[in-house]
């Protein structure tokens, strides 16, 4: 698994979002089985960016999905992120284990899935062509 927590795709920081450092980290990962995770800007401000970077991805991974959170001090309240997984089976919407006795405040397994549900506008956009 690699997270990159990169900042906005602006300058110098416009290389972490071409294809070269997206393959770079395909090549980091464990074959067939490895997930990336990066910053994917905000549906309601960069929607065209992001359709352009999803594009760039799924050159790369078969499964590729954008999710968004909320975080109060960001533009518009909300971040994007971009969740890849080299393996075409692995439904990354799809929360991996039970948390239930791990006392967590905030995330959950319906927190999980809900990030991947887009308002209909995003949703379209952003569907594999």
């Amino acid at each position: 698994v690699i997270i990159c927590d990169s900042p906005a795709p602006v300058g110098p920081a416009d290389v972490l979002f071409q294809p070269e450092f997206f393959l770079s980290m395909k090549n980091a990962l464990r074959p067939e089985t490895g997930v990336i995770c990066t910053q994917g800007e905000c549906q309601w401000l960069h929607l065209d960016f992001i359709e352009g970077v999803i594009a760039k991805v799924r050159n790369l991974f078969p499964t590729v999905k954008y999710g968004y959170t909320t975080i109060p001090t960001y533009p518009s309240g909300q971040i994007g992120f971009l969740i890849a997984s080299l393996d075409g089976k692995n439904d990354v919407a799809v929360p991996k284990r039970e948390t239930g006795d791990m006392d967590l405040q905030y995330y959950s397994g319906d927190i999980h899935k809900s990030a991947f549900v887009l308002p209909a506008f995003a949703a379209k956009k952003l569907a594999p062509k």
